[in-house]
């Protein structure tokens, strides 16, 4: 589902188009559900999804700095809301 957005949105770019909302649904949902997944995962792993030795080590650590960089989960939320007229 994400995928398919961002290729869309991509398109969208391409054409010219305004899509600064739907940008940040894209980057919102997408990291967040990488989040989910990503968390999910070291579960599995129990106390060895921490141990650098492990590659869910760095895509854990990856999944949590994506909500941060290039606009907070929150910020995201914000401009949605904005383009929303809440």
């Amino acid at each position: 589902v994400g995928r398919s957005f961002l290729d869309t949105l991509i398109l969208k770019h391409m054409e010219g188009k305004e899509i600064v909302q739907e940008v940040s649904m894209a980057k919102y949902w997408i990291c967040e559900m990488e989040n989910r997944v990503a968390t999910r995962c070291l579960q599995l792993f129990g106390g060895y999804g921490y141990c650098k030795e492990y590659e869910i080590s760095r895509l854990w650590t990856d999944a949590r700095i994506e909500t941060i960089y290039a606009g907070t989960s929150e910020v995201m939320k914000l401009i949605i809301s904005k383009g929303l007229g809440l």
